[in-house]
């Protein structure tokens, strides 16, 4: 990030904490509601997640299997055993099962991210919008789409469109409507509004906590990378700061190992949620 003046603490966390984004913005309507950055990386590491599995598929060997293919083959396991645990409809199984497994899949690669040196990519960034004649002080870029409430919320808002179909398809539209207003008080039309409205409550604290939940995690653990950049960057030649700064890679490597199993951990809770609410459509009250 090339300033007038080495940027402050904040200044830095704000810069990073940042979006890339499009649109205009006028005094009274902001347009810049597409988070260009969340948008290329969330579409790139799901195109690559598709790759893997395709390769994986392509080179699938009824033989002794190769590293990849028995890591892939453990992954599917998993997955698989776990949707027939909660989703008890064989026939649903045939897509929730493979959408369970592209979830987790692609919410790891985006949590990974999170890896990457902090100011890797940014600062290419910054390099190259400062190439075009713009100033590179902002040039914005956040890395880890999972990190940005857009994406997470975008996410939990399509398993609920999943479970809304799979709720028609298994209980018929008119079952599921008569669901809505008996459910889960009784059938009497003086409770039929505090029946719509607690499964509206439902509805909404399902998608909004399945969202939030990742986001969150995500979002506090790349502010614990940021910090621990900022003990690294106070170096400045004097025997204190150099120990700060050594203090910073020890911090940023144990922190690093720490979060490989927080990456994994989120994936696998929403894709557990994602199953645990798709099974829940296909029970009727």
């Amino acid at each position: 990030m090339a300033t007038e003046h080495a940027p402050t603490a904040s200044e830095y966390i704000v810069h990073h904490l940042t979006h890339l984004k499009s649109g205009t913005q006028t005094s009274l309507v902001d347009w810049s509601v597409f988070h260009l950055d969340s948008l290329f990386f969330s579409v790139s590491l799901g195109l690559l997640a598709v790759l893997l599995m395709a390769r994986a598929a392509a080179k699938a060997t009824s033989g002794v299997p190769g590293r990849f293919q028995a890591a892939v083959e453990i992954l599917v396991e998993m997955v698989s055993d776990q949707a027939k645990g909660i989703v008890h409809s064989a026939e649903s199984r045939k897509f929730v099962a493979p959408v369970a497994l592209t979830v987790f899949v692609w919410i790891f690669l985006m949590n990974a991210m999170d890896l990457l040196p902090l100011d890797l990519l940014p600062n290419i960034w910054g390099g190259i919008y400062g190439a075009a004649g713009h100033d590179p002080s902002h040039a914005y870029l956040r890395v880890v789409p999972t990190a940005d409430l857009n994406a997470t919320l975008g996410m939990s808002l399509a398993v609920l469109l999943i479970c809304l179909y799979y709720s028609v398809k298994i209980k018929g539209l008119g079952h599921w409507i008569h669901e809505l207003f008996t459910a889960p008080f009784g059938a009497h039309p003086v409770l039929w509004p505090i029946n719509f409205a607690m499964q509206l409550i439902e509805f909404v604290a399902k998608t909004v906590s399945h969202g939030m939940r990742l986001f969150g995690n995500m979002y506090a653990g790349e502010l614990i990378f940021m910090l621990i950049a900022l003990m690294g960057a106070a170096w400045a030649g004097t025997f204190g700061s150099g120990l700060l700064w050594l203090g910073g890679v020890i911090a940023g490597t144990i922190w690093a190992i720490f979060h490989i199993l927080i990456i994994t951990l989120q994936a696998f809770i929403f894709m557990m949620l994602t199953l645990v609410y798709i099974g829940q459509a296909h029970e009727s009250h």
